[in-house]
């Protein structure tokens, strides 16, 4: 995909950049940005709006005695043909992250922001990978995913009908870009197959594995495995997510999905419904998935299309990736394995009397399981 190009305002007059670009749209809200920077900076303003002379000082120290479009950096975005002024990078991210603090301090957003992260499979990866970046975290990013976007994904991801048909990975990366256009982002827009995963897993610290394809889901986690690369994985459960967290860059000789499939074909598994279904079971721990989940995915193929995902889900994955990538790229002790959030466990007052339900649910899908 076309990447933004930045233009130095010192070294770039408006006029040429107009000229060079053609934009359809001029966006300047640099003196806005200054202003919410000095305040930033001065927070003994928070409740005392007399500050007009101080800010004035600091905008011509900042501009030099020349005019503000001449200062920070002119961004084109040929995907919308947008013109935008930004601050320089650290002054941007200074900005953009002055939220954040105390949660994250200076030292440790400057460590998150600096790290390199994977996503492969941008349905629920999209949100993970949009709330890393929200949270001012790793500018380096690799995205893959060979899919557009379809008229039913619109129920859970953060599109809208305008991108139908247009490229998940690449509509991911516009988005951040837009948000920082420092960020330095690689797009696999034909996604990761079983001949890629080196070349896609180089240089990074960490993989969010969300892909469909079993047999590719296994091979990438087996060359991070060597890479020592710890996996993430967080699969949306009817309202809930589980999460697997496979720490290889702790324990190099821990088996793929804690040794669930050793003793599966993986190779088989394409060609039966039943092997498929038997994997699908192991990798996801059917245990932990809602009784309307397990009866939806036997109905797949017969009353409805594919198994049901919903936005609260999806977005509540992006929250969960964001988190435990922040706290590995940290160093900060977590817990790992296959772990669950369940809000109907917190909200739902009668979760605990309806455990023979799911019980006799669990019972039927692996009675249906053994009959395909």
């Amino acid at each position: 995909m076309e990447k933004p190009t930045i233009f130095d305002s010192t070294l770039h007059q408006l006029k040429e950049i107009k000229s060079k670009c053609q934009p359809y749209k001029t966006m300047d809200t640099y003196k806005e940005q200054l202003e919410e920077l000095f305040l930033i900076r001065n927070p003994r303003f928070k409740f005392n709006n007399d500050y007009q002379q101080d800010f004035r000082q600091f905008l011509e120290e900042h501009s030099q005695n020349k005019d503000l479009q001449s200062c920070g950096n002119w961004v084109y975005f040929p995907w919308n043909s947008l013109l935008v002024h930004y601050l320089k990078d650290d002054l941007h991210q200074e900005v953009r992250t002055a939220r954040n603090k105390n949660l994250i301090s200076e030292d440790e957003q400057e460590r998150f922001y600096n790290s390199r992260v994977g996503i492969a499979g941008l349905s629920v990866g999209s949100h993970g990978a949009i709330t890393i970046a929200l949270m001012g975290g790793s500018k380096h990013m690799k995205l893959a995913d060979p899919d557009t976007v379809s008229p039913s994904n619109l129920n859970r991801i953060r599109f809208t009908f305008a991108e139908v048909g247009v490229n998940k990975a690449e509509l991911v990366a516009q988005y951040i870009y837009q948000l920082n256009p420092y960020a330095e982002i690689d797009v696999y827009s034909q996604g990761v197959d079983k001949n890629n995963p080196g070349e896609f897993l180089d240089g990074l610290d960490i993989l969010i594995e969300e892909l469909d394809d079993i047999e590719i889901k296994v091979s990438i986690r087996e060359e991070a495995k060597k890479r020592s690369i710890p996996v993430v994985m967080a699969t949306d459960n009817g309202d809930d997510v589980i999460l697997d967290i496979e720490r290889f860059d702790l324990n190099p000789d821990a088996p793929i999905f804690y040794g669930k499939l050793e003793g599966l074909d993986i190779s088989e598994i394409k060609k039966s419904p039943r092997k498929m279904y038997e994997a699908m079971a192991k990798i996801i721990d059917v245990s932990l998935v809602p009784p309307k989940v397990l009866h939806s995915v036997m109905e797949v193929g017969k009353t409805i299309y594919s198994w049901p995902q919903l936005a609260s889900a999806a977005t509540l994955s992006g929250a969960v990736i964001a988190y435990i990538v922040r706290k590995i790229v940290l160093g900060e002790k977590i817990n790992e394995g296959k772990l669950r959030v369940n809000l109907d466990l917190i909200f739902d007052s009668d979760y605990k009397k309806n455990e023979g339900l799911r019980k006799e649910e669990l019972g039927r899908f692996f009675k249906a399981l053994g009959d395909l």
